[in-house]
């Protein structure tokens, strides 16, 4: 007999609720199996996954039902809904390497630049009166067509396509080799891609396995982005050129340009905002979905993967971080990966994006600064720095107060000061200007507490740590900051006078700072916390008070209230220094298709600079001068890496090894670690880092190197000796190339040397050495830790 239509509902109800309760209880984990993919259908690929979960699922349905993603172009694995006894069981099995879980750990390391890379780089000349053209950044001898056609997979919060930073008039065809797709979803049709945006995706299942459905009054459910950091970052690689491009307030007005206008983009949309008081101000990213990202780009045939993205807090091991594990397999079919390193600095050991197949990237300046002149009725002078359109009203000086005297009753100590929401006393504040100092809390939200507790203006004080460094906002009323030099001293002034007052100037933008560029104290330090014998950060690139384009459905502040609309903003963060090496690694693809991408990221390590554009050592925020843990080495300079000499290779039998050697993992089923295998600095890398070598005494490391300069070319090294401790010798000393193409092996020798004792408590020593044949230099940093 038929069922009725009540018992039909009923049991769709009952699986229902089994299917939420099952979800509701279980979380999802992403499984990593050993055994390479061997299937060409996605079905087959399917039923494999679904067969091995039914080792621990009672049926086919809550198998099938379980997946949330199939990885085939990656990991052969699948992320799935799982109990903690259920991951464990399949992690036991001899063909799982991993089942872990997939969290949120991951979050977006939140014009002018191009031109001053190139002004650094010493075409002075050459960039006077800006530039208006595509790829007239570049010397004329290498922007024709420079860039074209290679394609950037962008891993972010999405992409505003109406920006005229991608349009694509000019561009030809989509290329053919592209097999990727543009999904429609919210306020994003098949209209939105272009040939400029020749694709787009987004990925939200594990988001929504943890938060449950996406609220679409914050978030579209499609690949537009309504954050901005995604557009930002687009726009930096390769955005068009556009004139007339300014922030909020006219501020930093001119052509706005990312770095390879004629290269494609393609979308590939995995951050989402946290639900809360202020839900766009923080964005997170779950592995699964960044796996399904990066598993679907090389699918599509991606050139260059940028990922602003990085992990929040402690590293994770490479095993279990979505990033790096996608990206072995990107760097399988050389896809070049540029990541950005973080911002946690100015501290050590809090570099993340760790593995060495992946080009990680610091935040430093440009020659670029936004002045406002600060008047204290002492007759001192101080310059600070907004993009802030607002003016105080009158010319008379007004009233300045110390947020620290104006705190409400119950705030704690340590937060006095810090202008923290609700902190504020208004009967104190009202009509003054009031002193906040940086720590806790968003720079823009303090600017709010100040206007909410009816303050006239606000001036931002550095603390110690962050030195003269000052990254600027627009600010919801009249706001400057300062350096915790001159915080320091307008707060003296506040303590020693009676009644206070101060005015405060209009800013402008201001070109040709000194010195530049500097280490932003924001950007994330080595050393490398999960192998230290890999040197990170790799690299630093312009990542300070950065313009580019914006979500027009988020205000410059992304503060809830902040009803403002822009069309370009003011960053900064390692994410925006990440997307100007990205444009670096597409000139090169563009350049020498048929490099490595080993190679490509050998060329921009080893022409980077240490030294700033007036010929002085790179130096830090906070005065101090800089060195390998801070910058890796050095500051790109992509004219130079056009024409390396020499590269460091590495294939991705050498990253299986290096897995084995530093985290003692299988990576692939068909290849097998060696009983003892070689330690990991022998990882033909463009850098060398030994730690614990006073433990050791006496270490040798190997290096190939290959020839891309000219034929009958002849090397010599030059050393440059730590100060103490450690004494390094490189044979031989002389390398000589018959062609282009050929390799020459040599071998570097570092020795703990008595004479030259390590100072006080230093914990490590840099050298470096260098390779040149008169025309090329091709430089090494050497770092050496003490345990």
């Amino acid at each position: 007999m038929a069922p009725s239509p009540l018992s039909f509902v009923l049991l769709l109800f009952s699986f229902i609720s089994i299917s939420l309760s099952s979800k509701l209880s279980h979380k999802v984990y992403i499984v990593y199996l050993k055994e390479q993919i061997e299937y060409k259908e996605a079905k087959e690929i399917l039923d494999y996954h679904q067969s091995l979960l039914l080792t621990v699922k009672n049926s086919e349905e809550e198998a099938r039902g379980s997946i949330l993603y199939n990885y085939k172009n990656t990991i052969n694995g699948f992320a799935a809904f799982l109990s903690k006894e259920e991951a464990n069981k399949l992690s036991g099995r001899e063909d799982v390497i991993e089942a872990y879980e997939s969290e949120g750990r991951l979050a977006p390391h939140t014009t002018r630049s191009w031109e001053f890379l190139w002004f650094e780089e010493g075409f002075k000349e050459m960039i006077r009166g800006g530039f208006s053209h595509e790829n007239d950044w570049l010397p004329s001898n290498l922007s024709s067509n420079h860039g074209k056609d290679v394609i950037v997979g962008m891993l972010d919060s999405g992409i505003w396509p109406e920006s005229k930073s991608f349009g694509d008039q000019g561009l030809g065809p989509v290329p053919e080799r592209w097999r990727g797709i543009c999904q429609e979803g919210d306020a994003f049709s098949l209209s939105s891609c272009n040939r400029k945006i020749i694709g787009a995706r987004y990925y939200l299942k594990s988001y929504e396995a943890y938060y449950g459905s996406l609220n679409k009054s914050y978030a579209y459910h499609s690949p537009r982005d309504h954050d901005g950091h995604g557009t930002h970052t687009a726009s930096t690689v390769a955005g068009r050129s556009v004139t007339g491009a300014s922030a909020l307030g006219g501020f930093a007005s001119g052509a706005a340009s990312g770095g390879t206008p004629l290269a494609r983009l393609a979308i590939y949309k995995v951050c989402w905002p946290i639900p809360g008081p202020n839900p766009n101000i923080e964005n997170t990213c779950f592995e699964a979905d960044m796996l399904a990202a990066i598993d679907d780009a090389i699918g599509d045939g991606v050139d260059v993967l940028s990922i602003s993205i990085g992990s929040v807090g402690q590293p994770l091991s490479f095993l279990k971080d979505g990033i790096a594990v996608g990206t072995l397999f990107a760097a399988q079919k050389e896809i070049v990966v540029v990541c950005s390193a973080g911002n946690s600095g100015p501290g050590s050991a809090t570099v993340s994006n760790l593995a060495p197949w992946m080009i990680t990237v610091g935040a430093s300046s440009i020659d670029r600064a936004f002045n406002a002149e600060i008047k204290l009725t002492n007759g001192n002078v101080i310059m600070g720095q907004t993009v802030t359109p607002y003016q105080l009203k009158g010319k008379d000086p007004y009233p300045l107060i110390y947020a620290g005297d104006a705190a409400i009753t119950g705030t704690p100590a340590n937060l006095t000061g810090q202008c923290l929401p609700n902190s504020l006393n208004p009967k104190k504040v009202k009509g003054k200007v009031v002193l906040c100092m940086r720590g806790s809390g968003l720079r823009v939200a303090k600017g709010l507490e100040v206007k909410r507790a009816g303050g006239a203006a606000m001036i931002l004080g550095n603390p110690a740590a962050n030195g003269n460094e000052v990254p600027v906002d627009a600010h919801v009323l009249p706001g400057v900051g300062v350096s915790a030099t001159d915080a320091v001293m307008i707060l003296s002034y506040v303590n020693s006078s009676r009644n206070p007052t101060v005015s405060l100037g209009r800013a402008g933008t201001v070109v040709g700072v000194k010195p530049s560029p500097i280490m932003a104290q924001f950007s994330s330090r080595g050393p490398n916390v999960l192998e230290p014998n890999i040197l990170k950060p790799d690299i630093t690139a312009p990542g300070l008070n950065i313009l580019a384009a914006w979500s027009e459905a988020s205000s410059p502040t992304k503060l809830d209230g902040d009803n403002r609309r822009v069309k370009y903003n003011i960053m900064s963060g390692t994410s925006m220094s990440c997307p100007h090496v990205s444009a670096t690694a597409v000139l090169l693809k563009s350049m020498y298709p048929h490099w490595s991408a080993s190679a490509i990221r050998s060329a921009m390590m080893t022409t980077a600079d240490v030294n700033n554009a007036q010929g002085g050592p790179l130096m830090n925020g906070d005065g101090t001068k800089g060195g390998p843990m801070d910058y890796g080495s050095g500051h790109i300079r992509p004219i130079h890496a056009t024409n390396p000499g020499l590269v460091y290779e590495a294939s991705y039998k050498d990253y299986l090894l290096f897995m084995c050697s530093s985290s003692n993992v299988q990576m692939d089923l068909h290849f097998s670690c060696p009983k003892n295998p070689k330690p990991s600095y022998t990882l033909n890398y463009p850098s060398i880092s030994i730690s614990k070598l006073n433990r050791i005494g006496t270490v040798s490391v190997v290096r190939t190197v290959t020839n891309v300069g000219g034929e009958k070319a002849i090397y010599s090294v030059d050393v440059t000796q730590p100060d103490d401790g450690v004494s390094i010798r490189v044979l031989p000393r002389v390398l000589k190339f018959e062609k282009v193409g050929e390799k020459k092996m040599f071998e570097v020798f570092l020795k703990m040397d008595g004479r030259r004792g390590v100072r006080g408590n230093e914990t490590f020593v840099a050298g470096s050495y260098t390779w040149s044949d008169g025309v090329h230099f091709v430089r090494s940093p050497i770092v050496v830790s003490f345990g």
